[in-house]
Parts: C-alpha cells; structure tokens; sequence
C-alpha cells in the first residue's frame, strides 16, 4: 500500500456534502488495486456454503447455509478501506476457480448509475448465482454510506429452489480525520420462494460504547410467521444456530444483566462518536446447544500493508500467458490503471485513470452525436424471475470463447 497521509480526502469532499458521490473524480490513492467487478467476485469466497445448503434434505438446514453464505459473502468488506476503481462502461470480469466449483461473468452494465451485473454457475450445475447491484454512495461529513441496491438470487438447481434477497449497507467511519472503520448495517430478508420460508437478518448498527459491533442475528421463519431456528454471529468471523427459544431466554438474561450493570455505575453517555469502538474482548459468547454455520478464514499475515486483502483477494487480479490468450479484451485484468497501482507505479496508475475516464466520456460523446445506444454484451435488463424487481439478466454465450466486436474500453 501507499501512505494516504499527505492527502485530504476532506480537501475534495468538502465540495459534495450529501451529493451522490458516483459523479466524482476521486484520486487513485484512495482507490484499492481491483476494480468493483473484481470486488463483487469475492461473494464467491465462501461457494462451499452453497455445496453444502444443496447436500441437505431438510429446507430448513438449507436456509441455514444460504444465510450463511449471505453473511460471509460481505465479511471481506471488513477494514476494506480502499475504494474499488469504478468499473468502465462495457468493462468484464470473470473468474474460473475449478478448486471451489465455480466460474463466473460480470459486466459494467451502465455508467450512470453505475450498475455492475453479475452470474456465476456452479460446474457440477448445481447452482446458479446471479445479481446486478448499483452502490448507492453518499456523503455524510464524517462517513460515506454505500447502500447497495439490487437483488441477489441464488437457484439451487438439484432442489428447484431460489432464494432472493439485497445486501446490507456499508458505512465507512471518519474519512476526515482519524482511523477508517467500517461497519454494516440493515436488515436482510432473505425468501425461498418455493417453501415461503424467510430467513430475516439484523445486521447492528454499532450502537454507543461499541457493544454491538459486527453483531449480526435474526431469525428462519415459515410462511405462517413461526419461528423455526434463531442465527446469531458477528459478520467479521462467524455464524451459529440455535432453537429460537434458547436464543430468546438468552437475550432475555443478556439484557438483564446488562441494565443491571448501567445502575450500578450510571454510565456517561457521551453524544455519539465516530471514533472507532473497541469490540468486546470475547467475540462471540456460544449459547449451549449452538451449531456453527460459518467461521471466516484467517487473512495472511502481511494483509494489512497490502490493502486488508483477504488471500481470496489476493488473486483476482493475476493473469498469465495462457488466460492472456482467451481472455476478451474488456477484461479487468487487462486495465492498465489497475495494474500500474498494483505494480506501484501510482503516477503511472493516476494518469491512465485520467486517460481511461477521458476516453469514456469521448465515446459516449460520439455515441449521443450519431445516436446510437449503447449495447450491453452479456447482460440484459428484464423483471427478476422470482421477486418481479428489475434486475439484469445473463444473455448467455461468453464461455464459447468467441470474442468478436468488443468496444476498445483501454
């Protein structure tokens, strides 16, 4: 990474308090090495979740799994403060990984607003994972609020079953002055819309004295409302399930405790800070009787000079020879700003992102002269199959290799 310290962000965003932040020029030294296409990928972290929701006979414990996966597929973000590159306009992403059982396609599928589709399949054809999501940036004074708008859907294929459901929101912490912190918060609902189940997660705000950090808990459903399982983790490290009832009686003696505390040392409250709160020192109190869903990876150990990469991260943006070869021009990968970042070139990197973002605007210039619209690729816009919202849908054909015709976006 790069120091960030002799540079204001507060210098450039002191210009756009409450505007939407996609229309802004931001130097590249905020940025991370990857682009939003390579960042949406890392989703697929945790693609074993999905194998093992299908390996179950039981809805419920396939519920289970889904909302794992859900929950870990936004645990990268933890202490991701660098800002992915905003894709291209017609830019491309994919990522074959034959070791957890999957291959997917992104494209950049509009400008404004910045959409980025996306559909991965299972190799086995086992699952289908597709969604197209516009993050909704805004500007906060002491925070910028990503709110990512669109919906998800997961098909598993061996039970005719989809699961819908939209990501939680992302909030990065003191951007002026202090250390960058993240937290996410929302709630997630989550349908199988074969069974009716419902799966609705609370991701917690942090809340003063940091008590609720990285909390995440909630509850699996069925279609008449009544509780069958209770989830409960931390987004940052893990996910268990517990009877709702055992959930409940311990939320009950938690939050006794907890008042009980309070009056016997009347605590100060402060007007809410922004500072970072310091998580309670046992991460996860296990209630009896849980079973674990999900628990993070450990990142390597030089990951915090190297952008808080997850080792997952770490790869996305690799090519060699033989990918160079099949690979379509659009691809990420080959995006020269991207890679002068990564190489540590940062002049070099800050002046082909000027150029690239100049060459955007030319085009789409001479697109509005003669006319024409342009014209996604491998996507197109349509009703969500499941939950009817509008959504970008895979047009099919970009594994037959056959790259003809595509826009000079580098």
């Amino acid at each position: 990474m790069f120091s960030r310290n002799d540079f204001s962000i507060w210098s450039i965003l002191r210009k756009c308090i409450g505007m939407e932040l996609s229309k802004i020029t931001m130097p590249v030294i905020f940025n991370e090495p990857l682009s939003f296409l390579q960042r949406l990928t890392e989703y697929m972290e945790h693609t074993y979740l999905i194998h093992k929701a299908s390996s179950f006979s039981d809805s419920v414990e396939r519920m289970q799994c889904v909302a794992a996966f859900a929950v870990s597929a936004v645990a990268s973000q933890w202490e991701r403060t660098g800002k992915p590159f905003n894709p291209l306009l017609g830019e491309t992403y994919e990522l074959v990984r034959d070791d957890l059982g999957f291959r997917l396609i992104s494209e950049q599928v509009s400008h404004h607003p910045p959409i980025s589709a996306f559909h991965a399949e299972g190799l086995n054809n086992d699952f289908i994972f597709h969604g197209s999501i516009y993050p909704k940036l805004k500007f906060w004074g002491k925070s910028v609020e990503a709110e990512p708008k669109g919906t998800i859907t997961l098909e598993l294929l061996e039970h005719s079953e989809a699961y819908t459901w939209t990501n939680p929101t992302c909030c990065v912490h003191n951007i002026i002055v202090g250390k960058l912190w993240i937290e996410q918060y929302g709630n997630v609902e989550i349908t199988n819309h074969k069974t009716g189940d419902k799966c609705v997660l609370n991701f917690k705000p942090c809340g003063l004295f940091g008590k609720e950090l990285h909390k995440v808990e909630g509850y699996i459903q069925d279609k008449s409302k009544k509780r069958l399982c209770a989830l409960y983790g931390k987004w940052t490290e893990c996910l268990y399930s517990v009877d709702p009832a055992t959930f409940d009686a311990y939320k009950k003696n938690d939050k006794k405790n907890t008042e009980e505390k309070k009056n016997s040392k009347q605590m100060s409250t402060s007007e809410e800070s922004d500072e970072m709160p310091m998580p309670d020192s046992e991460s996860v109190f296990v209630i009896p009787g849980s079973v674990l869903l999900w628990r993070i990876a450990p990142r390597p150990p030089n990951s915090a000079q190297m952008y808080n990469f997850t080792s997952f991260a770490m790869v996305l943006n690799e090519v060699d020879k033989e990918m160079e070869s099949v690979i379509p021009k659009t691809d990420c990968r080959l995006r020269p700003d991207i890679r002068a970042m990564e190489n540590g070139e940062i002049d070099q990197a800050s002046e082909e992102k000027k150029r690239l973002e100049e060459k955007q605007r030319a085009a789409r210039k001479n697109r509005s002269k003669s006319e024409e619209d342009w014209k996604t690729r491998w996507f197109h816009q349509g009703p969500n199959p499941y939950n009817g919202a509008q959504d970008w849908l895979y047009s099919g054909s970009y594994w037959d290799r056959n790259y003809f015709n595509l826009p000079d976006i580098y």
